[in-house]
């Protein structure tokens, strides 16, 4: 998105210091791609105005700040507030550039992330932008906002939330036409007062469509279903019995799917790249996405089936021996966790286990780890718990020896999965194949 300096210093209601030059492009962190664009120093965790200098030495064009620097002679916006400024930046270029795309707000206590990717596969025929990794939130949706081609035709965001309101103010920024809801599970339960608090915060994104846009639900989710009478648009429904469903499926060795399906706008089949039963559902919204924004079928298959595991989501690392290492540590919940369990349990392999973290932010979390826990029993999975003992078994630091012995040995399947705060990554890395 290209926009000149005294523009955005216009939209802002901010002050032009140095030369009015185009930007092409936001961002906030100063160790990324940052040629041309414009550095938004956030006051966060970290002070963004620290950084500035170095996002210049990067090729930044410009600074949005909030504090005077005057020891830097480039082209600034200065404004009061720079996360205020970014949002209300986001705001009008939705409002004013991006007038006439589509904007799909995807929200969910799980699969967002997968499901984002596989939506903007099935709609790749098209200029379509989307949600870098996991860009969910204040920050998140204005950079996805403003990092779209002027010339875009949809861009798939990504909402993330953790209280009341949150979605709401995101939808207020990005003004989604599509909202796709994936499921509400046990996530910030803690925050929100329980499961039925989830929904009630997830269903703002279908409140907020216009009566000419679409929500796309999970028919298989009861609370994500009952949403249907909170939209004063169109609803589209996938799921068993739904307006797009499967008609047949059959895993590969590593719990890839190809499934045949059925829809509104004509019959296919998919062969999945990502594993688990669960991504089918997540493709299931792709082509109810792509349907409703007038995609032709044999073009929404093809791009769904060119989308791949990321970023620690359902990683596959497979072994000489034939065993594989399952990386899905980016986070968990009780709902994430047992579809992971469910993925591992459909596998032919002989050995499953579950290398499992704390799960963060559950509002009981004795009983849901205990579930966790009982549900892996029942799956013939064994659990190694890494620095928590709220699963019922010993706590460990590291892996004991007797995992990577059977990822050696073959015909084993392991799992990796708990919240963000587990930090988990290390443990992936230390079994990972050489």
């Amino acid at each position: 998105m290209q926009l000149k300096a005294s523009r955005i210093a216009a939209i802002v209601d901010g002050q032009l210091v140095g030369e009015d030059v185009v930007v092409d492009g936001v961002q906030f962190d100063s160790r990324a791609d940052i040629e041309g664009r414009l550095f938004i120093a956030i006051e966060a965790d970290r002070n963004g105005h620290d950084f500035v200098s170095n996002a210049f030495s990067m090729g930044a064009t410009c600074a949005l700040v909030s504090q005077s620097l005057t020891d830097q002679h480039e082209s600034m916006v200065v404004v009061a507030d720079t996360l205020q400024a970014f949002t209300s930046l986001a705001r009008e270029v939705r409002r004013s550039e991006l007038a006439n795309a589509d904007v799909v707000g995807v929200t969910g206590s799980v699969g967002k992330t997968s499901t984002k990717n596989l939506i903007a596969g099935a709609l790749s025929s098209l200029n379509v932008s989307s949600s870098l990794k996991s860009f969910n939130n204040e920050q998140g949706v204005p950079f996805t906002i403003l990092n779209a081609s002027g010339d875009c035709e949809v861009v798939v965001v990504e909402m993330g939330m953790r209280g009341f309101g949150e979605i709401s103010h995101l939808c207020e920024i990005a003004v989604p036409t599509i909202g796709v809801v994936t499921c509400v599970g046990e996530a910030h339960t803690a925050r929100l007062g329980g499961i039925e608090g989830v929904a009630k915060a997830k269903a703002e994104l279908v409140e907020a469509l216009p009566a000419y846009g679409t929500a796309v639900l999970n028919a298989d989710d009861e609370r994500v279903a009952a949403m249907a009478g909170h939209c004063s648009g169109s609803v589209v429904t996938y799921g068993v019995g739904a307006d797009v469903s499967v008609s047949r499926f059959q895993p590969d060795k590593f719990g890839r799917y190809r499934f045949g399906f059925s829809s509104p706008w004509g019959s296919g089949e998919i062969g999945l790249q990502v594993p688990g039963q669960h991504m089918m559902q997540n493709a299931l919204a792709a082509i109810a996405v792509g349907g409703a924004r007038s995609v032709p079928i044999e073009q929404i298959v093809a791009g769904i089936e060119t989308i791949t595991a990321e970023d620690h989501r359902m990683v596959l690392h497979p072994f000489e021996s034939g065993s594989v290492l399952i990386d899905d540590c980016y986070n968990a919940n009780p709902t994430s966790v047992a579809a992971a369990l469910q993925t591992v349990a459909n596998l032919e392999l002989g050995k499953k286990i579950a290398v499992l973290g704390e799960m963060a932010e559950v509002d009981d979390p004795d009983r849901a780890h205990k579930d966790v826990a009982t549900l892996a029993e029942e799956f013939g999975i064994d659990v190694v718990a890494i620095d928590t003992d709220l699963y019922g078994v010993a706590a460990h630091h590291d892996v004991p020896d007797f995992v990577r012995e059977a990822l050696m040995n073959g015909n084993a399947a392991v799992v990796v999965k708990g919240s963000r705060v587990t930090g988990l990554e290390r443990i992936v890395d230390g079994l990972k194949p050489g």
